[in-house]
């Protein structure tokens, strides 16, 4: 399949569906440790918006969301989508001038999304159910491998909050 179209519901994306329902985590009230992972997020990358991202079947839901108003998006306008096909963060330093993103719709309008950094949250078992991302309304001209390391690290922390939320709501 052509890697610029959205996921198709293969076995392996409805396994993954699967796991991000097991979590009971959708349209559930904001929480304190998300929210916190977010800010130190946005803050470490002086970015003005931060997410934690959960891709579900046909949209991203924020379980967190710093500098944006909105609770969602569709699915086929999701920076996070392409960011979960992979195993290390997505970076696009300018989404105007990126093919897979010059045209979508939150590029061209509001809210003019330039950069965008986003590590997958990965389970254990390999599943990535969505990222911990920051965007900011200007380009930028790098983001370092550190930053990258940075950013996959604050990832990881809310993987495991996501299961140790899950763990606990299942006494």
């Amino acid at each position: 399949r052509n890697v610029l179209e959205p996921a198709v519901d293969t076995s392996e994306e409805l396994e993954r569906i699967a796991a991000l329902q097991d979590l009971r985590v959708l349209d559930s009230a904001p929480e304190a440790v998300f929210d916190s992972l977010t800010q130190l997020a946005a803050l470490t990358f002086n970015a003005p918006v931060g997410l934690v991202s959960l891709v579900d079947t046909d949209r991203q839901w924020f379980k967190s969301c710093i500098g944006l108003d909105v609770s969602e998006t569709g699915r086929d306008v999701a920076f996070c989508d392409h960011a979960i096909r992979q195993d290390h963060a997505m970076v696009v330093l300018d989404a105007s001038q990126d093919q897979r993103f010059r045209d979508n719709p939150l590029v061209t309008g509001a809210p003019s999304i330039r950069f965008y950094a986003g590590a997958p949250l990965i389970l254990p078992d390999g599943h990535r159910l969505g990222t911990l991302c920051v965007i900011d309304f200007a380009p930028r001209s790098s983001f370092s491998q550190t930053a990258r390391a940075q950013l996959e690290a604050m990832a990881a922390s809310v993987t495991q909050a996501l299961l140790m939320r899950r763990d606990i709501s299942t006494f």
